[in-house]
């Protein structure tokens, strides 16, 4: 080295420092395409965050299929106008909660009241309405009502009676059972409520009995620049996991330019402990076509909840279908349905799938307004399927809720038809041993998986020649290449997923143990 001419000697040194930079955190062009860490989590397919490309594949969203009522609403407390509702699963216990507001008519005319009913299901299809003797209903309290703002306000009640019943926490009540690890057993229920005024806090250590956190609300309307209708429908807030934070999806309405009708929009709060929370702000649906957002229904996806999935109501105002001449008198103004939107940081949100999520249907007495709204609460009902809940009949007499069941991760696949097709996934690194999917074919169709470096590249052992061709239907399928299923030597590597389909549906995917 010592007679290694000068030139050589700073050319051989040049080299060394490239390689030692090159095997530390090197340029792109040094590593390839960086790699987003997913871990063991559950991944779907509700959007293309993690898709690099797709041939002859589509994304499809899958409507929920109608089964049984799950309630009707008949009670002498409870009127065509029963709205805004929340089921959650609570273990082994699913509850659901209400908006009642008795007689024909909701929202108007003098004496009129509203409370909070309460059902609750063993099996998350059929709900009774248990006799709690909590709120009084014209001299008695043999009901299912939790809350209210009462017919009769007692005569001590001075500042209620000098209170609108939309002031009241009981208006447009929404649980959630707090996830929060800090929260206190005698909070682990919260609900907010309310809205002339803004939104009131509520806690309860059973779900059943409330009390309210606090005599002002903890979101007041006077925070917001000159709204239009605030906080007047189903308000959602919920503790994010993973965020370590409160979220409260809110409704709003913005004007339109000229003397339209304000849009119903969406805004997003955030609070450290339910109680301080930051000043609202639209959230964002790109450049897609602007609906009337009457109702969200967002919730984190109880397997994967790291993404936001939203069933917002979405309202036609200058639509109106022909009812039964008996019925007709008793409609509103417009139509309505609900659709799906998705997002994976809260703000902003994939509205791929314009069309409708839960469309009217054939019964012409779901083409009134206000109906087909999907309830808080996508939930398991079953080792293979989850259910949502929706409105139907809303201002006629025969108002109820009917389950929609879905299979497990099944709002969206990645659809391949009957000529096939391909999807490559975006470099990502995992967590585990084996690669387990959610899928179907047809009997002529098929399934195989390859394993790529992040330059596209087969790795050896794991190339599409290697995979075991699958057909069949199952959420949960382990994949296997010559047999061996084992991927232990790649967990921390980046690598792409290509997927090979004929015929098929993928609807989710993820690492395990």
């Amino acid at each position: 080295m010592n007679r290694m001419h000068p030139f050589l000697r700073r050319a051989s040194a040049a080299c060394v420092i490239l390689i030692l930079f090159c095997a530390a955190d090197g340029p792109a062009w040094a590593q390839g395409p960086s790699a987003t860490p997913i871990g063991s989590r559950l991944e779907l397919f509700e959007d293309t965050t993690l898709v690099e490309s797709m041939s002859g594949v589509t994304l499809q969203l899958h409507r929920p299929t109608p089964a049984e009522t799950a309630i009707t609403f008949d009670a002498p407390w409870e009127g065509n106008g029963n709205h805004y509702i929340t089921v959650l699963k609570d273990g082994d216990l699913y509850r659901m909660y209400y908006r009642s507001v008795p007689g024909k008519v909701p929202a108007s005319g003098e004496g009129w009241a509203l409370y909070v009913g309460y059902a609750e299901s063993r099996d998350g299809i059929h709900f009774t309405k248990p006799n709690l003797g909590i709120v009084e209903y014209k001299g008695s309290k043999a009901n299912n009502l939790i809350l209210g703002t009462g017919d009769k306000p007692g005569p001590d009640d001075v500042q209620r009676q000098k209170r609108s019943p939309w002031t009241l926490p009981a208006a447009n009540f929404t649980p959630f059972i707090d996830a929060n690890p800090a929260a206190l057993p005698a909070e682990r229920y919260k609900a907010t409520g309310g809205i002339g005024a803004g939104l009131y806090a509520l806690v309860s250590a059973d779900g059943i009995h409330w009390t309210q956190k606090g005599e002002a609300p903890v979101i007041p309307q006077e925070t917001r620049p000159k709204p239009n209708n605030l906080f007047d429908s189903q308000n959602v807030v919920f503790w994010d996991t993973l965020q370590k934070q409160y979220v409260a999806y809110l409704r709003d309405s913005y004007p339109r330019p000229g003397n339209g009708e304000p849009t119903r929009a969406i805004r997003r709060s955030v609070s450290p402990d339910f109680l301080k929370w930051s000043d609202p702000e639209w959230i964002n649906y790109g450049n897609q076509p602007i609906n009337q957002f009457y109702t969200n229904a967002i919730t984190p996806y109880f397997r994967a909840p790291h993404i936001y999935l939203g069933f917002p109501m979405r309202f036609l105002l200058s639509r109106n279908a022909k009812l039964p001449e008996v019925y007709d008198p008793l409609r509103g103004k417009g139509m309505t349905d609900s659709v799906f939107i998705s997002s994976r940081d809260g703000t902003n949100w994939s509205r791929r799938f314009l069309g409708a999520f839960v469309p009217p249907g054939p019964d012409p007495l779901n083409w009134t307004d206000r109906n087909n709204t999907v309830a808080l609460g996508l939930v398991p009902t079953g080792k293979d399927e989850m259910s949502v809940y929706y409105l139907q009949h809303f201002r006629l007499p025969s108002i109820h809720v009917r389950r929609g069941v879905l299979r497990l991760d099944g709002i969206v696949s990645a659809n391949a038809p009957y000529e096939g097709g391909e999807l490559v996934t975006k470099p990502i690194t995992f967590s585990g041993r084996t690669l387990v999917v959610n899928y179907a074919t047809s009997a002529a169709g098929y399934l195989r998986v390859e394993l790529q470096d992040v330059n596209g590249k087969p790795l050896p052992g794991f190339a599409l020649k290697d995979s075991l061709e699958l057909f069949g239907d199952s959420v949960r399928q382990t994949i296997t290449w010559d047999s061996n299923p084992d991927l232990k030597r790649w967990d921390g590597t980046p690598v792409r997923l290509r997927f090979v389909m004929k015929d098929a549906d993928l609807y989710s995917y993820q690492f395990q143990p």
